[in-house]
This record gives structure tokens, C-alpha cells and sequence, in this order.
């Protein structure tokens, strides 16, 4: 039997959500005439999630790694090992709504030589932006500097389709045979912009990006984050930096690396000013990375 789309969540100590992710999936796969297989990759936790899958999820298919093997290894190998004709790369901290999946699917018919995102929402039902533009300098500088997540510079949460350069790794589709063509995750990021790699590189190859608003799934946010307080601002340094080594010039890198520091010392200074120990001892970190 010939599979239409392959599910794959890669979980790591996230047992209640994973659970909570595959109930919802499920059920949204019911609402669709699809041939589904799910893969969990698994790495190593140690919450029960492993138990739980053999448990409550018998008909799912696992890859239990040894090691925390990251997000992006992780993907790479249910990819490899998906049978099915799309592949859907799944955060085990999302909830599917309704027939979520199947909109998905058949948006991505209608695409067939694309990579799509749905709509994502935040536990509130508020739409959270996932798409925008790649980090070209002056997207860094407003990210940095004019707070472009808030205001709709660097991120955005449209109510039509639309193409872009970006969708969140939170949830994306595409054929199997798209992911072959040398646009598997890049393996040297363990966590964090990923995507935007990926999504970069499919680009250059001819391979449009789509937002599909049809389609909504609730998003936790950073549920597999070892270092919730920090982590954000010290991935975002390390997301950029990798990034424009990868893709930049010596000049481009150069000047990133300058607005790094810059942000860096203006927030370390706002830390010592208003006495706030943790914003000082991150950008710290952060200046230091750079």
C-alpha cells in the first residue's frame, strides 16, 4: 500500500506533549481519506516517553537513538526512513487542529515542487508569526535593534496564502523527493535556525517556500530548549553567526558580527543599569560567543 505522507516528530524528555501531539494527530488523520505512517524519533529521554509510545501508541514506528542526536540529525534519519510520498516534519510541542493535515496534503498537490507551512497559533488561539524574509543584513539589524518580531519586519502570521522566503521548522511539508535532493537538515546545527538553512538552499535550487493559512496547529514554543532563560538569545547568536559563515561573505559575517556586540553591550548595559543579573550575565555569554 502506497503511503501519502509520512508524520515525523523528534522528541526529546517531552512525554505529556509528544503524547498530546500524536493523540491530536491522529485524529486529525482520521478526518482525511490519507495513508499515514508516524516516526518518532527519540532521543534517549528519559521521562517515561519511550514506555509511553510502546504503551498508548503501538501502531507508530520508532527510531530510539543512544545519543541526543539534535533536531536536525533527528529529522534527517526518519526522513531516510519514511515511506511516504510527503514527508510532514512535526515538534512534538504542537497540537493539530481539525483536518489540519489533509489541507496541508492538498495545498501541497496544487505546489508540488514547494516546501509549505500552516498557519500556527499560540495556546491562546492568537496567530504566532512563523514566515518572514531570510536574515539578510538589514532583517538582522531591524531583528536586533527595532524589535522586527513584534512590529511585522522580520516575522509575520498572513491570512493568505502566500509564497515566502521562511516557514517555522515548527511544521513543514514537502515530497520525500525534494528532502533527496541534497536538502536534508544540516546536521552541524544541533538547534535553531535549521530551517531557515535548509529553506535557503532549496531556494538557490529552484524550490518555492509557501504559507497556507487553511491549515492551523497550536505551537507551544521552545518545549525542548535545555536553557529556557538564556537559550533563546544565545541560539539567535549562534543561529546568525553559523548562518553567514555558511552563506555570507567575509564582509557580510563581518558586519553581523559587529551588530552581535553592539546588541551585546547596549543590553549588558540596560542589565547593569536597571540591576537585572540574568540580562547582564547572558549578553555576557552572548559577547563572548561572538
Amino acid at each position: 500500500m502506497d503511503i501519502d505522507v509520512s508524520i515525523i516528530i523528534v522528541s526529546f524528555n517531552t512525554k505529556k506533549l509528544t503524547e498530546d501531539c500524536l493523540t491530536s494527530t491522529i485524529r486529525s488523520l482520521k478526518e482525511s481519506k490519507l495513508r499515514w505512517e508516524i516516526i518518532v524519533v527519540d532521543n534517549i529521554s528519559e521521562d517515561g516517553t519511550r514506555e509511553m509510545l510502546k504503551k498508548k501508541f503501538p501502531m507508530v514506528k520508532t527510531i530510539l537513538n543512544t545519543e541526543n542526536v539534535g533536531f536536525g540529525r533527528g529529522n534527517n534519519q526518519g526522513i531516510k526512513a519514511a515511506k511516504g510520498e510527503y514527508i510532514l516534519l512535526l515538534n512534538s510541542d504542537t497540537v493539530i487542529l481539525n483536518n489540519a493535515i489533509g489541507k496541508l496534503v492538498s495545498f501541497g498537490r496544487q505546489h508540488p515542487n514547494a516546501f509549505i507551512g500552516p498557519k500556527l497559533l499560540n495556546p491562546d488561539r492568537t496567530p504566532q508569526s512563523s514566515c518572514g524574509p531570510f536574515f539578510t543584513l538589514p532583517v538582522v539589524f531591524a531583528s536586533l535593534f527595532l524589535k522586527g518580531d513584534y512590529i511585522g519586519l522580520t516575522r509575520w502570521s498572513p491570512n493568505r496564502a502566500r509564497k515566502v522566503d521562511w516557514v517555522s521548522g515548527a511544521c513543514i511539508l514537502a515530497p520525500k523527493k525534494l528532502f533527496m535532493q541534497n536538502l536534508l537538515f544540516d546536521e552541524q546545527i544541533f538547534m535553531y535556525m535549521e530551517e531557515i538553512d535548509l529553506l535557503m538552499r532549496a531556494k538557490r535550487q529552484g524550490y518555492a517556500t509557501y504559507f497556507y493559512p487553511r491549515s492551523l496547529i497550536v505551537h507551544l514554543g521552545a518545549a525542548s530548549s535545555t536553557n529556557k532563560r538564556k537559550g533563546p538569545v544565545l541560539n539567535i547568536y549562534r543561529g546568525f553567526i553559523y548562518l553567514y559563515k555558511k552563506h555570507g561573505t567575509p564582509f557580510s559575517l563581518g558586519m553581523v558580527r559587529m551588530m552581535l556586540k553592539t546588541k551585546a553591550i547596549l543590553a549588558w548595559l540596560v542589565g547593569v543599569a536597571l540591576g537585572k543579573g540574568l540580562l547582564k550575565e547572558t549578553y555576557e555569554e552572548a559577547y563572548r560567543m561572538v
